[in-house]
């Protein structure tokens, strides 16, 4: 961590330091926009600010800090995912996807409004090989483009970029890698909010004509960090101007954060990993339960007052044999049943060293429609980035021998 960083501080901390150097309030206002609005890389490059207050900041070792891309890898279906380095030399992944995975679908937002009409079959996106024949075709199909905005000039209607919270994970799901790092340390607000400006930066994103989306789900448990987490989220609404509602934040079910995070005026969606429908089976694969069971969860999401046409998300992972049969899908039915809900289901991303298979196309299918049969919203996340380890659960802070895909770019 880098106590000199810049990016990460808020209007009010901004004020307070340019306050000790003799400075009037509105050169923090002039520091506030060049970081978020104008996503600058130097203190040199904020013009607003006079030559002899940079060299100031410059003598005083004040820094833009904003995590370094170091390494970059791209999937056949365009997702890209980077290393992104900290001051401290601590690296986590943040994954960019153009056109999104579908996750926003029937949330009730703005961004699940566009999304109508692009939804995928069971059968379609159930392997990697089926993924990949999906988006070659999609990649190549005729798509609205215009010169008003770069994503729109690439042929995208939108992008959604996949943050990280922590430098690695404490909560153990026995189905992702990222649990295998164990927890190193967590990451401050600037470094959260810092990995969106810095992919902003890369793509040349303009805000206000680009559309962008932002997930939670990286590395880490975001409630477990929830401080620095939802102080990136004002950072990020206030800053650099992405509104809560294109964002989603995703909790393995850690009871204090949801409580805090239901009394939050400004807070982003809510996506629950369910991943099973009783504590048996989700004790075996997510051991945090034991902590807090589902019912404590579900009670807790309860007491979150949502906005119209708000709606909360369970996010569930389908493992071979271990969660995806009908009896699973009419615990869910039950479970949820009285709760304003829409389903996420999620063909489970193999990884190295992780004793899971992923579930036939068929269970998949019955499973989908047994829920939507039953009531409920029910999508199937489309899987980005599997090919390069940037699909959901994948994170592990990869390196250059691991994959032959990466590029260095340092």
């Amino acid at each position: 961590m880098d106590t000199r960083a810049l990016f990460g501080l808020n209007l009010a901390e901004l004020t307070e330091l340019f306050s000790t150097m003799g400075e009037k309030p509105y050169r923090a206002r002039q520091m506030f926009e060049a970081l978020y609005k104008q996503r600058v890389a130097s203190v040199e490059d904020i013009t607003t600010l006079s030559q002899s207050l940079r060299d100031r900041l410059i003598h005083d070792e004040q820094t833009i800090g904003l995590p370094e891309i170091v390494q970059t890898a791209k999937s056949v279906d365009g997702t890209e995912r980077y290393l992104m380095r900290m001051a401290d030399g601590e690296t986590v992944e943040t994954v960019w996807m153009p056109d999104g995975d579908g996750g926003e679908r029937g949330d009730g937002s703005e961004a699940a409004e566009e999304e109508q009409g692009e939804d995928v079959s069971a059968e379609e996106a159930v392997t990697a090989e089926e993924s990949k024949g999906f988006w070659d075709r999609r990649m190549t199909a005729g798509r609205p483009r215009s010169s008003f905005g770069t994503l729109a000039a690439n042929g995208f209607r939108r992008a959604t970029i996949c943050i990280s919270s922590q430098v690695g994970c404490a909560v153990n799901c026995q189905f992702c890698l990222t649990a295998k790092l164990g927890i190193k340390r967590n990451l401050t607000a600037g470094e959260i909010a810092g990995q969106v400006a810095a992919v902003l930066n890369r793509h040349g994103i303009q805000m206000g004509k680009d559309r962008i989306n932002l997930v939670f789900m990286g590395m880490g448990e975001p409630f477990l960090n929830y401080d620095h987490f939802i102080k990136s989220v004002r950072l990020l609404v206030e800053g650099i101007g992405i509104p809560e509602s294109r964002m989603t934040v995703s909790t393995s079910g850690i009871l204090p954060g949801i409580e805090r995070f239901a009394a939050e005026e400004v807070r982003p969606k809510l996506a629950l990993s369910l991943n099973a429908s009783n504590d048996m089976v989700r004790e075996e694969v997510m051991p945090i339960t034991r902590k807090w069971n589902i019912a404590q969860l579900l009670e807790a999401v309860l007491k979150i007052p949502l906005k119209t046409r708000e709606w909360v998300t369970f996010e569930y992972v389908l493992l071979g044999g271990v969660n995806d049969q009908p009896v699973h899908a009419r615990e869910v039915l039950a479970l949820l049943a009285g709760i304003r809900a829409k389903v996420n289901l999620i063909v489970w991303n193999p990884g190295p060293g992780i004793a899971y298979t992923q579930p036939k196309p068929e269970d998949v299918a019955v499973f989908q429609k047994m829920l939507i049969d039953g009531g409920i919203a029910t999508y199937i996340r489309r899987p980005r980035g599997r090919d390069i380890y940037a699909a959901c659960g994948q994170l592990k802070r990869t390196v250059a021998e691991e994959q032959p895909q990466l590029v260095s770019i340092s």
